[in-house]
């Protein structure tokens, strides 16, 4: 099962190796399942093209770009596999591993078996930028995910079913699948790098974050109230000083540019606060919304 943005130039090669490998790994029967998240390119099209020489492709044409983790979701929840591979169709990642995921997970007897990377690839920012979110998210969530852990991995029926369970609107799903449980294992993946631009810019690695962050922990209110308990302390201490001072030397003014420092730190934490607590209620009204986490607007099985 893999999700489509801008995956044109990709398919066809990924199309020829998922056959590939889900006839190497001794599949009797088998579907690859794509999942249109609104590419602006014709990756549907084509996809629906190639069914004429693939039967055992299924797209699911979504209505609009939801993102790339709810375009996941609609597709684990129309896989029928007794075992279902999740996996990028940009070939970072080839889909001949298939074999080596089932071999995994036959010999340990998990639930799911996921890929991670010992080293990142990519330039300086990328491996930076991907090792502060994991060490971040863990620092912060109730939850902790392995580092460095891929998109692809290979997942039992019942695992599925139970992740599927999960009622959550605003989706995460490394941290929603980590949350589920059951046995998992890893298995070490060694990423190419991939053709053309990343869709994951700067600003959304900082929205996912922020998303995944806040839809696993409120670690960060906590923070901001233990922040807030220390801000208000200190200022006491400074408000009994300055009286002091006023009382014993009769000092008229005293440390005004540190009293301007205290009061511009202050109105930045709280501004902070703020920010944090209407992340929260906005993931709370999102929830309370209960609209569809994506719409279909086709299905061609």
């Amino acid at each position: 099962m893999s999700t489509m943005y801008r995956s044109r130039r990709f398919l066809d090669q990924f199309l020829a190796e998922s056959v590939q490998a889900a006839k190497e790994s001794g599949c009797e029967s088998f579907e690859i399942v794509l999942v249109n998240d609104g590419s602006p390119d014709d990756s549907v099209g084509y996809a629906i093209s190639r069914r004429q020489d693939i039967p055992e492709l299924v797209i699911v044409d979504l209505s609009r770009n939801f993102g790339h983790h709810y375009a996941m979701q609609a597709g684990l929840r129309h896989a029928r596999g007794d075992l279902i591979m999740l996996i990028d169709c940009d070939l970072e990642v080839s889909p001949l591993v298939l074999g080596e995921f089932k071999a995994k997970l036959q010999a340990t007897d998990c639930d799911m078996v996921y890929g991670f990377q010992e080293l990142r690839k990519g330039g300086l920012f990328e491996r930076a930028s991907g090792g502060f979110f994991y060490k971040t998210f863990n620092l912060l969530s109730d939850i902790q995910i392995p580092e460095n852990i891929a998109t692809e991995r290979l997942m039992t029926r019942r695992y599925v079913e139970a992740l599927l369970q999960l009622g959550d609107y605003n989706l995460f799903m490394g941290g929603m699948m980590s949350w589920t449980g059951f046995d998992q294992v890893g298995l070490s993946l060694k990423k190419k790098q991939r053709e053309g631009k990343s869709s994951y810019t700067l600003l959304r690695r900082i929205h996912l974050m922020i998303n995944a962050v806040s839809s696993f922990s409120a670690m960060p209110l906590v923070w901001m109230f233990n922040i807030g308990m220390m801000i208000t302390s200190v200022s006491f201490l400074y408000l009994f000083y300055l009286l002091f001072r006023k009382l014993v030397f009769d000092d008229a003014v005293i440390g005004f540019t540190s009293m301007m420092a205290v009061m511009t730190l202050s109105l930045g934490i709280l501004t902070t606060g703020l920010g944090i607590i209407g992340i929260y209620l906005g993931k709370v009204f999102t929830q309370v919304q209960n609209r569809p986490t994506y719409i279909i607007k086709d299905i061609y099985r």
